[in-house]
């Protein structure tokens, strides 16, 4: 029986994936803010990555609280108010968030910084559970996953502009040395965010969007509820030790890891004796997934995040250090780097066929890379030492190929390059090492849509519940960059060695892509093979 397909709304889409960019725009800029604070409130490097904390940390806490009240209500709290409601709220939490981020800075108090993160944080994980199930909805369901590509690639845009703007902000032109930042310049910087963000959301409220609402059961799942909400409180239990005594702190956030994960395969466990209130729990490819993103997140903040401090190290690129006022053209790169791949990714969505396929295969990334440079170029950066960078592109499109957009073929072609990738950054120094590191950003381009997809594959009606529980893991991106940076912190490992880290992470990231394929397989899924059979 033919069916009539739901045209995509257009108008719509496009007012929707602004909010893609701010995510990415703020969440990259934060690789500046970090360094600065370091250096302002005389912070290691453990404590410096607290903002990251702070701020993955409010995505899982924001999506947490959405679902335990859901769960007690009997009903979906975001599906009622509607998504376009739920991303005009999360864009005013956010606006709070930024307003505060002003007072505490002129307080000069790093932890009410950290708090106002947090809020702007918040803001995100509404607007984030939002805008990804309402951009499915704006369009027949079958190219549901179009949009969320588009939107990506604009969230791509957002966090390669977002180092060079907040850089431009804090530290003036490319040229200016040994600037100091001044309140006056946060000040400056954050009265935009928030004003921005206000003016998004008054233009979404006035917009003739869809309220954007479905009629899909809420399944309620109390074990799960209680299961996610004793993670939360061990990790708040583990973060109270480690204020009020001298445990250190490397043993404490290796605690957090181990718990997160034994927590998860526990639940697992108790879901497969009894499935009663487990809901999407009892799956164990959810599991694997859950735990993929955590990883995945982590390493892909963590590259970044900690990327300024090595920087920064004498010897490392130059004997002095480099200047925090020349860090943004590398972090720039890095974020730049996931656009190259998402973009890459996206040529999907154009239902290409045969030798134009691949030709736009290989044209797309060295365009997308040529927007890298030219922004770059617009701020006054020298980029001529990033031209070589090239050849490492053409090895992530030779990836792209080999992995045939087969989720579990791409996740563990991509792994493996990137650990490998991250060793030869820790072995050796200068701009190898750091096109090494850089390339971390496009190995994990594509990740995300593979882990995600393998996740909740086979998970029928619990997809939706699912798919929740996923975007809870960017908890990640709040545990594994301040372990690496504790790491770091010892003199007889150093921040160069410490990047060790992110090719253990990788590593497990190519065995989770096993272990995913022999997970689905007992179940009679086999996605690879299905989209092979489809070609």
């Amino acid at each position: 029986m033919n069916q009539s397909k739901q045209p995509t709304n257009t108008g719509a889409l496009a007012t929707l994936v602004m909010v893609f960019f701010f995510w990415g725009f703020i969440a990259a800029s934060n690789s500046i803010f970090i360094p600065f604070c370091k250096t302002h409130f005389n912070l290691n490097q453990f404590q410096s990555q607290l903002i990251g904390s702070a701020f993955y940390g409010a995505y899982f806490i924001g999506s947490l609280v959405l679902f335990i009240f859901s769960n007690l209500l009997g009903y979906d709290i975001l599906n009622r108010i509607g998504y376009k409601k739920g991303i005009i709220y999360g864009l005013l939490i956010s606006v709070v968030g930024a307003l505060l981020i002003i007072p505490s800075a002129n307080a000069n108090s790093f932890p009410a910084i950290l708090a106002s993160f947090f809020v702007v944080a918040l803001g995100f994980s509404l607007q984030q559970t939002a805008a990804q199930p309402f951009a499915i909805s704006l369009g027949d369901p079958a190219t549901g996953s179009h949009r969320l590509n588009l939107g990506g690639s604009v969230n791509s845009l957002g966090t390669t502009l977002g180092p060079l703007i907040v850089s431009y902000f804090l530290f003036g032109s490319a040229d200016a040395k040994d600037v100091v930042v001044t309140v006056t310049n946060i000040n400056s910087l954050y009265l935009i965010v928030a004003g921005v963000f206000l003016a998004v959301a008054i233009f979404f409220a006035v917009s003739k969007l869809p309220s954007g609402k479905n009629n899909e059961k809420f399944e309620k799942a109390n074990k799960a509820s209680s299961s996610l909400l004793m993670m939360t409180l061990l990790i708040g239990a583990i973060i109270v030790v480690g204020q009020l005594s001298n445990v250190p702190k490397l043993v404490l956030l290796t605690i957090t890891l181990v718990s997160v994960v034994g927590i998860l395969f526990y639940s697992n466990a108790s879901a497969i004796r009894s499935s009663d209130g487990w809901g999407a729990m009892k799956y164990q490819q959810l599991i694997y997934g859950m735990i993929g993103i955590f990883v995945y997140v982590g390493v892909e903040v963590t590259i970044d995040n900690n990327f300024g401090a090595l920087l920064k190290t004498p010897g490392y690129l130059t004997d002095a250090g480099l200047d925090e006022s020349k860090i943004s053209k590398y972090i720039s790169l890095y974020w730049g780097s996931l656009m190259i791949g998402r973009w890459t990714g996206a040529i999907s969505v154009f239902n290409l066929r045969g030798a134009m396929k691949k030709i736009m295969m290989v044209i797309v990334p060295f365009i997308a890379f040529g927007v890298v440079l030219w922004v770059n170029r617009l701020k006054g950066n020298d980029v001529s030492d990033l031209y070589v960078y090239a050849a490492v592109i053409l090895i992530a499109i030779a990836a792209m190929f080999i992995g045939q957009e087969k989720p579990v073929k791409t996740l563990l072609v991509v792994s493996l390059l990137a650990a490998l990738a991250m060793v030869v950054g820790v072995f050796s120094t200068g701009i190898v090492s750091v096109y090494a590191f850089m390339s971390g950003g496009l190995f994990c381009s594509v990740m995300w849509p593979c882990i995600f997809a393998l996740g909740v594959g086979g998970l029928g009606k619990y997809t939706s519940q699912g798919s929740a529980f996923l975007i809870m893991m960017i908890l990640g991106g709040a545990v594994i960059p301040p372990l690496q940076g504790a790491i770091g912190d010892n003199p007889s490992v150093g921040m160069h060695n410490s990047y060790l880290v992110a090719a253990v992470c990788f590593g497990f990231l190519a065995f989770l892509a096993l272990k995913l394929k022999s997970v689905l397989k007992a179940q009679g899924l086999d996605y690879d093979e299905q989209l092979a059979a489809g070609h």
